[in-house]
Parts: structure tokens; C-alpha cells; sequence
């Protein structure tokens, strides 16, 4: 799997992180993907993905803790 960006979560302030996640969503192609580092489950950033961009993207863990978590986030 190729990605166009990759995000660290853990190094950017926690006010910071959604928002530098989703400029980074919003900055990628249709077809690409950006990568997703965190340090516990992003569920919680899924939810809001679901609802402030609906169907534009996909979400595929490619791993599940316990200490890191990554996630292929696809743009439709």
C-alpha cells in the first residue's frame, strides 16, 4: 500500500490532531490514502469522519494496538 501523507498523531498537541488530520484528508486525490500513527484506537475520529465527510472515505485498520495503532484512510 502506497500512501500519499502520513499522519503521527502523538506529535501534534491534542487540540491539534483532528484538525491536522482532516487537512490532510482534504488535501489528498481521489484514490489516495494517507496513513494514520496513534496510540490508542482512533474510533472515536472515525465517528467524526462519518460525519463531517459521509461516504468520501474509507477506514481500514492495518493495526490494533495495544501501543500503536494504524490506519489506511482512503480517499474516494
Amino acid at each position: 500500500m502506497v500512501f500519499a501523507a502520513k499522519v503521527n498523531a502523538p506529535d501534534y498537541a491534542p487540540k491539534d490532531k483532528h484538525p491536522m488530520i482532516f487537512r490532510t484528508f482534504d488535501s489528498l486525490q481521489s484514490g489516495e490514502i494517507m496513513e494514520l500513527t496513534n496510540d490508542h484506537d482512533p474510533r472515536p475520529l472515525q465517528y467524526q469522519f462519518m460525519m463531517e465527510r459521509g461516504e468520501e472515505f474509507t477506514w481500514e485498520y492495518l493495526e490494533e494496538g495495544p501501543e500503536v495503532w494504524r490506519v489506511a484512510i482512503g480517499k474516494k
